[in-house]
């Protein structure tokens, strides 16, 4: 895998695939899961990456054929409510509430992509929800604006907009690229870009207003 196929893929892993573990654990015992989820974060921030490699080796050692990128991608739907909390507004105003919906809206379709790229008919269906989840999530941000103090924190927000932008004009010319090519391994990856630029427009509001 080359680093610009990992690079979404590996700060998906943590949020993705261990974390939901992590809560799973909990449920048999406590202690155990917040050692283990204490010991991982501390490892994924001292080394970013680390999380990846963890279950990249796991995958290896099992003699697994898995894509991961095609994996997080499917396991993005999955997430429960508790797992989302840190991509979650708290503040009870609409337009933050509207966030939130639009948000995960937007990443749970994504994550229908491997399930129905191969049907050309409801994949183009599904292209047409995406562009439209992605509209409306950037009309939420516009709405929040005035609610963010400060000329710092605006221009953060303004900021993650521009780039989530980018990222979905890269993801319309994957599109286009794959009904040419038909390498669904680059949807994947551009779709898991937009996952984490959604992510980081959360992390920013939230960082900036609450």
């Amino acid at each position: 895998m080359t680093m610009g196929e990992r690079e979404p893929t590996s700060s998906l892993v943590l949020p993705v695939i261990l974390r939901p573990i992590f809560t799973q654990l909990e449920r048999r015992d406590v202690g155990a899961a917040q050692s283990l989820r204490s010991a991982i974060l501390k490892s994924e921030q001292n080394n970013p990456g680390f999380c990846f490699d963890l279950v990249a080796s796991i995958v290896r050692r099992a003699d697994l054929n898995v894509n991961l990128n095609e994996a997080v991608l499917r396991l993005q739907g999955n997430i429960s409510e508790a797992d989302l909390n840190e991509y979650r507004l708290t503040r009870t105003e609409e337009p933050f509430q509207e966030l939130n919906r639009k948000s995960v809206a937007l990443k749970v379709i994504l994550s229908r992509i491997p399930d129905e790229i191969n049907d050309r008919k409801t994949f183009l269906e599904t292209i047409k929800e995406i562009a439209s989840a992605i509209k409306k999530l950037l009309d939420v941000v516009n709405e929040i604006g005035s609610f963010i103090p400060g000329v710092t924190g605006k221009q953060a927000v303004e900021q993650r907009k521009k780039e989530f932008v980018k990222y979905s004009k890269k993801f319309s010319t994957t599109l286009k690229e794959y009904f040419k090519e038909g390498q669904p391994n680059a949807v994947f990856i551009s779709a898991l870009f937009l996952i984490r630029q959604t992510n980081q427009i959360m992390l920013t509001v939230k960082s900036k207003c609450e």
